[in-house]
């Protein structure tokens, strides 16, 4: 099929353009796992293997050359039967990849950069008033290991990048979230964290993974408390800034524990494997801002009392409306003075104790 090859080509470069315009929005060392991801997926490796040391840095040197051809480039149209259409139109692309079973996204995600995947649908499904699409092989991609996400009330999990993900989360899990990842292990039948018995269990992982990112986006697509439009103001006119990191993070907490969301799913379903793998993935500004999750959790493991998750996800939820109302109304008055310059002095007075060792 030479036209849907090509298309694959074109989608694949665009993805190359992205990585090669905006590497600079990682750290070294977040690059760094970025680019040995990237060099997985390309060779077809599990998220346990990592390749020869020697042929990692060689294809890291020939990437980064190939970057320095792409300077200056942006992203490209695609061939769509016979016509060039937007790369961003992604309704377009996908009502003629549908034959293909192929699902192609399109957007901007942190920093402003542009992300693009075109993936395999192996199960399509209604949940709570949106489609969800799950995801498998990955036929394009580029540097953003997105494991989930959610673009005009449709839901799409990524299971390889979810996959790639949870095991660096595991394999790096920061000291503070040893406990949790302990107590995760254990309720998922896991003894340790040798991988060939993490491997034995891995798709009960991935479950129990998937359910909270799916869940994640469900309240993202549901919660009101942050207007969506002023958000995309917000982080359109502050990218790669703590502005553009505290806001993001008060979005992902208002879904979180949105009655749909995951926390409170966790807490329905008195998922202990969910609740424990979710602290782990909770960094250092996620618990400045919700701090009686961990110690909700801690009580739980101890006595087992699933209330008080409860109460400490009604207090995190009524925070961070308290959060995202103190970031708009910040925003709605300097652009009603037009004077967006006052926005970062002000949220660093009224909130920039929560970005403490953040940035």
């Amino acid at each position: 099929m030479p036209a849907l090859d090509r298309l694959v080509q074109q989608i694949q470069r665009n993805c190359d353009i992205s990585d090669a315009q905006h590497s600079g929005i990682f750290s070294i060392c977040g690059l760094a796992l970025r680019l040995r991801d990237l060099f997985k997926w390309e060779r077809g490796l599990e998220p346990w293997e990592e390749g020869d040391p020697t042929a990692v840095l060689e294809w890291i040197g020939v990437r980064e050359a190939y970057w320095e051809t792409l300077v200056g480039s942006e992203p490209g149209e695609l061939a769509v039967e016979g016509r060039s259409v937007d790369p961003f139109d992604t309704a377009t692309v996908n009502a003629a990849l549908a034959p293909h079973r192929l699902y192609y996204g399109a957007g901007y995600a942190r920093g402003l950069k542009p992300t693009f995947f075109l993936a395999a649908i192996e199960k399509e499904q209604d949940i709570e008033g949106c489609r969800v699409y799950r995801l498998g092989q990955e036929r394009c991609r580029d540097l953003l290991t997105l494991p989930a996400l959610s673009q005009n009330g449709t839901i799409l999990l990524r299971r390889r990048s979810a996959g790639s993900l949870l095991w660096d989360q595991i394999v790096y899990a920061a000291p503070s979230a040893q406990r949790s990842l302990d107590a995760a292990l254990r309720a998922c039948g896991i003894a340790d964290r040798r991988p060939s018995e993490l491997r034995r269990q891995w798709d009960d992982l991935l479950r129990v993974q998937e359910e909270i990112h799916l869940h994640h986006e469900l309240g993202e697509v549901h919660e009101s408390g942050f207007r969506s439009e002023c958000w995309r103001e917000i982080i359109g006119a502050f990218p790669s800034t703590r502005i553009e990191l505290l806001a993001r993070h008060v979005k992902d907490l208002l879904a979180d524990t949105h009655p749909l969301g995951p926390l409170c799913h966790l807490a329905r379903t008195r998922n202990a494997a969910g609740l424990n793998l979710y602290l782990v993935f909770a960094d250092r500004l996620t618990r400045n801002l919700f701090p009686a999750l961990a110690p909700a959790a801690d009580e739980l493991l101890r006595t087992g009392d699933w209330a008080a998750l409860e109460r400490a996800v009604a207090a995190g939820r009524a925070a961070a409306r308290q959060y995202a109302d103190t970031i708009v109304s910040v925003y709605d008055d300097a652009r009603s003075r037009r004077d967006l310059a006052q926005v970062p002095a002000e949220i660093e007075r009224l909130l920039g104790r929560y970005l403490d060792g953040e940035s």
